[in-house]
């Protein structure tokens, strides 16, 4: 198996933020052997995502949190005239994901580094010369405590007619309350939290004219996703 387009440095000891990167490697070196299989039936809402994004031929792509590749393998195959990159914090993950794109036969165009998601630099990691036209962010930034970094770090990282897309857990508050509580439990056992600051934060970019936003609750808000445009963005 080649793993050419993943970075090969793992995590140091000495990174301020290298608890977080050591910590997901932990959790997801068995787990990233069935990762997919039974994120199928919960992650709800990201299937819609990929179908929906609005991706042109000669874009650049990047999701945040990639995982095992599954999100990146799915658009690449639908969108054959665009250039793909992926970031994790976990190198088990990331092999999973190089190992996708090699039995693909698609890892010339989806490259893959290790870093943290307040880490992005489009030069610095992966060499490109300008932003990418879009990001996402699939059900990865409620596992992340500095949030509000990477999602600063994700749109200063966008072009100027870009898009940033997340999917991601809700307060679950139509669902019924001891659901909602068991749905709770579970998720905090992997680390992941909703985030209810967040939306807001957004509704203040997109009340401070730097962006437009569009956010849509699913599932008895079980998730939601939020659509970030800066293409009408006042300067």
């Amino acid at each position: 198996m080649s793993t050419s387009n993943a970075s090969s440095t793992a995590p140091m000891e000495s990174h301020p933020c290298a608890a977080q990167a050591v910590r997901m490697d932990r959790m997801y070196r068995l787990q990233r052997h069935f990762y997919d299989l039974t994120r199928k039936f919960y992650l709800l809402g990201r299937d819609d995502l990929l179908t929906k994004m609005n991706v042109q031929a000669g874009q650049t792509v990047l999701e945040v949190g990639c995982g095992t590749g599954r999100n990146l393998a799915i658009l690449a195959r639908r969108h054959p005239d665009v250039r793909f990159w992926g970031l994790d914090a976990s190198t088990e993950m990331l092999k999973t994901a190089a190992a996708t794109m090699e039995r693909k036969k698609i890892s010339e165009r989806v490259v893959l580094r290790q870093a943290l998601a307040e880490e992005l630099d489009p030069e610095g990691l992966f060499g490109l010369a300008r932003p990418f036209d879009t990001i996402f962010f699939s059900y990865s930034l409620s596992m992340i405590p500095t949030w509000e970094q990477a999602v600063e770090k994700a749109i200063s990282s966008l072009a100027p007619q870009g898009h940033l897309h997340i999917v991601d857990f809700c307060d679950q508050m139509g669902l019924p309350a001891p659901l909602r509580w068991m749905i709770k439990r579970w998720l905090a056992l992997f680390g992941v939290h909703h985030k209810p600051e967040l939306v807001a934060a957004l509704e203040r970019m997109a009340g401070e004219g730097k962006c437009e936003l569009q956010v849509k609750y699913l599932y008895g808000r079980y998730a939601f996703r939020a659509d970030v445009s800066l293409s009408n963005a006042r300067p």
